[in-house]
């Protein structure tokens, strides 16, 4: 038989078994079904082993051929507006692609069972979903549209491709612009939209504060506490008592502030330090939320579902009530509070040298903020020197150790990302009214570096008790997202060192002290950001990339993390000699779940707040259509350039609006190259551009090249 026979007929037999209608068969039944002569049947049969040694086909104990049936991974399916998705698998380092076709009705977020379709490998292996273990969407919420008989709600996600069938009576007497949460009855079918029915009207599109409450509804977020915890929290609120002092190390005659942002209201970590013999004495005081949240009180299990406090652009939806977090919890300056101090005595190499971990009372001196502490020290404010007098030499020494700090964790290669973020001003009515950079400064970075040391100094003494616990990790970046950084800086001059499977965290942090102060700075950091892995909590020690060190955890916000809470109480068990071998035991068993729920919660809340940031600069930019602004390429695709403002606004220059040529992408050199005239447009790269058009729906903003 002829080789192009030969393949010819390993085709056929896998088509045929690939027919929903074929039933497994015996050689003979099988090649009698593709009449297959005597003459034939000896290369028949190399045909069959063929396909049995490549995997393709199987053959069970009654001598019976069928399709090999492939292994099943269970996932989650991330759907594309335009039809194809992903499924991620826990474990997997690279989410398999799922083609328009193999989609077989999934939806968004759904737990899907997926095969590997062999053979298929492009940028990504392709899988086909063959089925929806349980749907992750029960309910949409989206803009209604109606029509005579019945209404559609158009979802706000991008992700859910298909608007959703509302029945008129159904509908709730929503009306066309009504922003609606609908619930999904029916998934529909192939060429069937889903079918839902309206259970909440959110207001019209354009009422205020409707905007932002469709975000907080879409992502599931808490809103309002139930009763039965706010009671609870009523009740535990009662003043500090000399009762509750008891057992504790008594630390109210140490000077100490807090050092946070104005507008803060839940002051949960407080600073002091002094100097002896050439040692500082540093101590961060935590508040000791556990005292107030018992384990598997009402409040423990609501700070538990919540995972974090989310705090979007015009309100702040908390992890614990306010009775708590602004009050008794609040180490507001003035009043006995209850806390976990972590002592640490440095040397003048910034190491720590002697430590101890203890439950405190201790009362703020004063209620310091960044600008202040900022103005103090940058600037010498006369006044404000002369107001805080006593406490002027406690900052300078602070900032001496901050600056030690910092340099010793740059030594040893952590990466230290420092671009602007934005804050975004609203008016009463929630429209934005201006976009400001809130950047870091002395007393940001001075807070900052002490939280960082008492985190690693924890983290360390815990793990070397080989206790439970829950850790902060950082795992080393993707090998390929490193040699894609690595060829884009290339186009900038730069180059970093790559080992045979991994790179060092200080090879990254020398690029960005390379590209400081450089027009391309921004854009560099961003990326070299862009190309790690995401961190989250595990029990597992595993070391903290970014940061570059081997011990690491959250302690020090334990009124908006339930991680930092939870192992505050396995801090206070040990302290106590509680920690017995049913405890230990209990811990072991609760803990991974622990630390993957906060994990999962810590995105959601990222995803919220990065979307009201977003709609909000969409709406901004709305009121600036028609006007050139400066900015910088920060991405390059095959439909054109994403550009962003000095304000950290970001908005596309479509391909199509490019005039004068064709220009066509260039994947190696990320630019996007005209055919005739060279001209390019590359990352990194200044452009002036103008505002276009500002989707507020879509949460696009749409720019052109202002032509020099």
């Amino acid at each position: 038989m002829a080789d192009s026979q030969f393949i010819k007929r390993k085709n056929l037999i896998c088509e045929l078994m690939d027919d929903r209608h074929y039933v497994p068969m015996k050689e003979k039944e099988l090649a009698c079904l593709l009449q297959v002569s005597g003459e034939d049947r000896a290369e028949f049969k190399r045909v069959l082993e063929a396909l049995l040694s490549e995997g393709k086909i199987q053959i069970n104990k009654r001598g019976r051929y069928s399709k090999t049936e492939a292994a099943l991974l269970t996932g989650t399916f991330i759907s594309n507006q335009k039809g194809f998705g992903f499924v991620e698998v826990e474990g997997m380092e690279e989410d398999l692609f799922i083609p328009e076709n193999k989609v077989n009705g999934a939806y968004h977020k759904d737990t899907v069972e997926v095969a590997l379709i062999p053979g298929k490998r492009g940028k990504r292996q392709e899988g086909e979903i063959v089925r929806v273990l349980a749907r992750g969407i029960s309910q949409v919420v989206g803009t209604y549209e109606e029509s005579k008989n019945f209404g559609f709600v158009i979802p706000d996600n991008s992700k859910i491709s298909s608007d959703i069938f509302i029945p008129k009576e159904r509908s709730k007497g929503a009306v066309n612009g009504h922003k609606v949460v609908a619930e999904i009855t029916n998934y529909g079918k192939e060429g069937k939209n889903p079918e839902g029915k309206i259970v909440e009207i959110l207001g019209h599109v354009n009422d205020p504060g409707v905007d932002i409450l469709s975000i907080v509804r879409a992502f599931e977020l808490p809103e309002g506490f139930p009763d039965k915890v706010l009671r609870q929290a009523e009740r535990v609120s009662s003043p500090v008592s000399e009762a509750d002092c008891a057992g504790r190390k008594d630390l109210r005659h140490v000077p100490m502030v807090t050092i946070d942002g104005e507008d803060a209201k839940d002051l949960d970590d407080a600073v002091s330090l002094s100097v002896e013999n050439g040692f500082y004495h540093l101590g961060v005081h935590i508040a000791d939320v556990t005292n107030y949240v018992q384990e598997n009180s009402a409040l423990d299990r609501e700070a538990k579902e919540r995972g974090t406090s989310v705090y979007l652009v015009d309100r702040v939806i908390p992890m614990l009530p306010h009775t708590l977090s602004n009050g008794i919890c609040s180490l507001n300056a003035g009043e006995d509070r209850l806390a976990l101090s972590c002592l640490m005595t440095i040397d003048d190499k910034g190491d720590v040298t002697d430590y101890e971990i203890t439950e405190s009372v201790i009362r703020v001196d004063r209620r310091m903020s960044y600008t202040q502490v900022k103005a103090i020290l940058d600037d010498k404010d006369p006044g404000l020197c002369r107001e805080y007098e006593e406490f002027v030499p406690m900052f300078e020494k602070m900032a001496e150790l901050s600056a030690l700090l910092r340099k010793k964790r740059r030594k040893r290669g952590a990466i230290d990302f420092d671009f602007p973020e934005s804050k975004i001003i609203l008016d009463k009515e929630g429209h934005p009214v201006s976009i400001k950079p809130y950047e870091r400064n002395v007393a940001t970075k001075l807070i900052e570096d002490f939280m960082l040391l008492a985190n690693e100094t924890v983290a360390e003494y815990f793990y070397w008790l080989e206790l439970p616990f829950v850790y902060r990790t950082h795992e080393n970046p993707d090998a390929d997202r490193i040699q894609k950084l690595a060829l884009f800086i290339n186009n900038f001059g730069y180059h970093i060192k790559i080992g045979k499977e991994e790179i060092h965290p200080k090879e990254l942090q020398k690029l960005l002290e390379r590209v400081e102060d450089t027009p391309e700075e921004a854009l560099i950091s961003r990326l070299t950001l862009r190309s790690m892995k995401q961190a989250k909590y595990s029990t597992e020690c595993s070391g903290h990339f970014g940061l570059a060190c081997e011990y690491y955890c959250h302690f020090t916000s334990p009124i908006r993390r339930y991680p930092d809470l939870q192992i505050h109480r396995i801090i206070k068990e040990h302290l106590r000699g509680r920690l017995n071998e049913d405890r230990i035991a209990h811990y072991r068993e609760i803990l991974d779940g622990v630390a993957k729920q906060s994990s999962d919660r810590e995105r959601r809340a990222d995803e919220a707040e990065r979307e009201t940031d977003k709609l909000k600069k969409v709406e901004f930019m709305e009121s600036h259509v028609g006007e050139n602004f400066e900015g910088v390429i920060s991405g390059v695709t095959a439909w054109g350039f994403y550009v962003e403002l000095e304000n950290t606004v970001e908005g596309l220059v479509h391909v199509s609006s490019l005039s004068g040529d064709y220009f066509y992408y260039d994947e190696a050199g990320c630019e996007l190259i005209g055919q005739m005239t060279g001209r390019c447009y590359k990352l990194g790269q200044r452009v002036r551009v103008q505002v276009h058009f500002a989707d507020r729906f879509a949460r696009t903003i749409d720019f052109t090249v202002v032509e020099e």
